[in-house]
């Protein structure tokens, strides 16, 4: 579902903090994607980051396309109970989320339970 949508699901989506977890999150294919923890509902999402159009301007400077909010597309992971729980879960994401096909360290870290975490690290 697009962003958008996400929040108009639910509105306390909307009014909770979140928390990110990076937006260099790639899949097989080189897809990137951003992590963020939405701390009212306990959700996981993974957003697609579209790619975005870069123009430069007449001064060299280099220019962002906006992303239109049709084509940032959202997919719940996970629901996790606390933060806590959550960054055990996630030890070590900062030094995984750049390595190829990083969501698979990602869901191998979601599938397992968090008495198996203390002995994964």
């Amino acid at each position: 579902m697009d962003i958008e949508a996400f929040y108009e699901q639910n509105e306390a989506r909307r009014e909770s903090a979140e928390l990110e977890y990076g937006d260099e999150w790639t899949d097989a294919a080189g897809n990137r994607y951003e992590l963020a923890w939405v701390e009212d509902t306990g959700e996981l999402y993974l957003m697609v980051e579209p790619d975005a159009v870069v123009t430069e301007d007449m001064f060299g400077d280099f220019l962002l396309s906006d992303e239109p909010v049709g084509e940032l597309q959202v997919v719940v992971v996970a629901t996790v109970r606390s933060e806590d729980d959550l960054e055990d879960r996630l030890a070590g994401w900062e030094s995984h989320m750049g390595e190829a096909n990083s969501l698979r360290w990602l869901h191998e870290r979601l599938s397992t339970t968090v008495d198996d975490l203390d002995d994964v690290d």
